[in-house]
């Protein structure tokens, strides 16, 4: 491939080509080797690029492009198609001629998309550290269950799941199984519980120590997705089914080996399928979330008659206070001025639905869209305890920070160096893992259905293709494909339930929570990521009512019979020694206070009676 030397955007490319064609083709500027090639004009060196293959015959401009880039597997189809497809290669010819005449503007807008290196970008660090990450979240959520887990779901917890399964058999019969599908079928005993939970401990510490880090991920998936199961109404959050989806397709983004030491991390081969499956991940997740705000018929976005009205952009007035669980930077956030809240409503809508589409630009516009989705994320964690979501979605935006970013911003970073033989060697047996092969089935299986998922978020009225109802309804049990849309409705007032117990009926003694909103004095407290399960349930279950959260009448039979598994969920247990003999639940309307009232009274709240949740309740003999 012979090349003008003095083209600073022919040299930024001719790099680009050097690593596609990895040694295959030689290159040189015209300025030294002319003289070989009498027979070609140095005009035509001049106007474009000249390729000349192995048989002496010439190639200029596109086609000369095209037919370099054929030694390499992947970039085939760009011969074929410039031979075959009617108008690709005319169109290409054109293009090409344009940018020849306008080398300065092109190099400009390279520049400007790219920086100084074309280079296809390697992601070695983002690979590393993406899967540490992963293992962080993974061991912040079983040990945040672990420490719940007998008083959620075990033998003695609000919802046991032996009588879950056990109900669930008896109704439905084998399908059961693959409806379900939990390790607990084996044994729902608290031990086995805690043995997954243990488990995952064990196996993210490994996964965070490189050791077996595909068989750890598998582990780390089978342990969660029957935790899950067994969680019944506690782990049906939108964090969970993300954690699920994304260990899945981690475990082909992995290296398959027993021990992958720091000496070799910077060469090993990342999975092109897998990080483009997390990356679709990536999309999905942050648009979804997006448009079904617009679909939602939610005037409080903004979008009101298929219109957009600035003054509409109101979610804000209501969302700092009625989170399941605020911290306390949210009560100074909601004294923004209006101006500001609505400013911010329409940068989330825009970093939702606009900004996920350059997560396949070039390399500048996708590290700013890296920086305003991490940006959002860390806004919503100061404001709202979302447990290990924020980060798990932060370890998603590190893979698209790839290795020539970092050299740029770290002038010492530098990783191993490989030889050319052994970057060819890894390709190789890249090619070879059956990891990626696996990876290509998923991709095949789970690109159409992604796809849908997201028009349906455009158009929730449109109907599923019976195929493709088929093939989600099949794997939608084993939460490896997922819809999303956090906030899809602005809840605009906050009922908070207070429990309490009475010995003889008349003098009642409340049951304090450890996060949720309840002593008025106060103050909105920070707990992520860990997520105490029992508080965000309590969230829901005032906003839906008792008869649609069935677990609350088991709760309260819980509390009536002192159970410590469950009592241990509380601050305290206002009933040490002796149970309860009533238990009810009250119901109040809770609001921030504004800052004068702050300041007169001290209170971050402010609330008021607005009738009974539960009536009061006693054991039968």
């Amino acid at each position: 491939m012979i090349w003008d030397g003095e083209c600073h955007f022919c040299r930024r490319w001719i790099e680009r080509w050097r690593e596609i064609t990895a040694g295959e083709v030689e290159y040189a500027p015209y300025q030294e080797i002319a003289d070989r090639f009498p027979e070609i004009p140095r005009e035509q060196f001049q106007r474009s690029v000249v390729y000349i293959d192995k048989s002496g015959q010439v190639f200029v401009a596109a086609e000369a492009v095209y037919r370099s880039l054929r030694c390499r597997p992947s970039k085939k189809w760009l011969w074929w198609s410039y031979q075959h497809i009617p108008g690709f290669a005319a169109v290409s010819e054109l293009g090409y001629n344009f940018i020849a005449r306008h080398r300065g503007f092109a190099s400009a807008i390279t520049h400007v998309l790219w920086g100084k290196d074309v280079r296809p970008p390697t992601y070695f660090w983002a690979h590393r550290w993406f899967l540490r990450a992963l293992a962080l979240v993974y061991l912040i959520a079983f040990v945040s269950l672990w420490i719940q887990i007998d008083g959620l779901v075990g033998s003695n917890g609000i919802l046991p799941i032996s009588d879950y399964l056990s109900l669930a058999h008896r109704e439905i019969g084998y399908k059961t199984v693959w409806i379900l599908p939990t390790l607990c079928w084996f044994n729902s005993s608290n031990g086995f519980l805690h043995f997954l939970c243990g488990s995952g401990v064990l196996f993210s510490l490994l996964l965070i120590c490189r050791i077996a880090p595909a068989i750890s991920l598998g582990v780390l998936f089978v342990s969660y997705l029957s935790l899950s199961i067994a969680g019944q109404a506690f782990l049906s959050f939108q964090w969970d089914i993300l954690l699920l989806e994304t260990g899945f397709v981690a475990i082909f983004f992995a290296p398959w080996q027993l021990w992958s030491p720091s000496t070799t991390a910077a060469i090993q081969p990342v999975s092109p399928v897998a990080m483009f499956l997390l990356k679709v991940l990536l999309f999905k997740l942050m648009f979804m979330s997006g448009v079904v705000k617009l679909t939602s018929g939610d005037n409080c976005w903004g979008w009101i008659n298929q219109s957009f009205h600035w003054s509409a952009l109101t979610a804000l007035d209501y969302h700092y206070w009625t989170q399941p669980l605020p911290t306390v930077f949210a009560w100074f956030a909601d004294k923004h001025p209006e101006w500001f809240k609505k400013f911010s409503v329409a940068f989330c809508l825009v970093v939702e639905i606009i900004v996920p589409f350059f997560i396949w630009a070039p390399r500048r516009p996708r590290l700013i869209a890296a920086g305003l989705l991490i940006f959002l994320q860390l806004a919503i964690a100061i404001t709202g305890n979302y447990c290990f979501f924020n980060l798990l979605t932060i370890a998603l935006c590190l893979l698209l920070i790839d290795d020539a970013s970092l050299r740029r911003a770290s002038p010492t970073y530098a990783p191993v160096a490989a030889s050319l033989r052994e970057v060819r060697a890894l390709r190789i047996a890249k090619r070879l893992q059956i990891a990626n092969f696996a990876a290509i089935v998923v991709l095949v299986m789970t690109l159409p259905l992604n796809f849908w998922l997201c028009y349906t978020a455009l158009k929730p009225e449109a109907e599923w293709p019976k195929p493709l109802l088929v093939v989600y309804a099949r794997l939608e049990p084993f939460r490896i494909l997922n819809g999303y849309g956090l906030f899809r409705a602005m809840t605009k007032e906050r009922p908070e339930i207070e429990v309490e117990g009475s010995a003889d009926g008349i003098d009642w003694v409340s049951y304090e929570f450890k996060w949720k909103p309840g002593d008025v004095n106060r103050a909105p407290r920070w707990c992520a990521p860990h997520q105490p399960r029992l508080d965000w349930q309590m969230w829901f279950a005032a906003l839906g009512g008792r008869r649609q959260e069935d677990w609350f009448q088991n709760f309260v039979v819980r509390l009536l019979e002192n159970e410590p598994a469950v009592t241990r969920l509380l601050v305290r247990n206002p009933f040490p020694d002796k149970p309860p003999r009533y238990v009810r639940a009250i119901l109040f309307k809770y609001q921030f206070t504004t800052s004068d009232e702050r300041r007169a009274t001290g209170a971050w709240w402010k609330r008021r009676e607005i009738g009974e949740f539960f009536p009061e309740a006693t054991l039968r003999r």
